[in-house]
């Protein structure tokens, strides 16, 4: 039987991404292997208190055992809600609609047909 198995560990900036292998003993949590890895040194603003922790994508929790080839996502803070990111970037695209100097709700009337 296996006493070690490969893992990887990653974390990513925006001009930085690492991504760690490490064996590590069956047995290994999350949080274990992310202080086995020496990430924490090499990126002291990670907070294993604050920071979202995956597995593949998908929020896990420190304590959560580790399987062979797991890759560990460390998940940096938003800084902006994606939704509002969107809205601000689509108000920036959009072309000013015209305005007219018609009051009405767009529909023309019999007036404005004959013109």
């Amino acid at each position: 039987m296996t006493t070690v198995f490969s893992i990887e560990v990653a974390y990513a900036l925006p001009h930085v991404q690492v991504l760690k292998k490490i064996d590590v003993p069956v047995g290994c949590t999350v949080k274990q292997a992310i202080i086995l890895s020496g990430i924490m040194d090499q990126f002291p603003e990670i907070d294993l208190t604050k920071n979202k922790l995956g597995i593949f994508s998908r929020l896990t929790q420190p304590d959560i055992l580790l399987q062979p080839h797991d890759r560990i996502e460390i998940y940096r803070p938003l800084i902006i809600d994606p939704k509002d990111a969107r809205r601000m970037r689509a108000k920036k695209t959009l072309p000013a609609r015209p305005q007219s100097n018609n009051q009405t709700d767009g529909h023309l009337t019999g007036n404005q047909l004959s013109k």
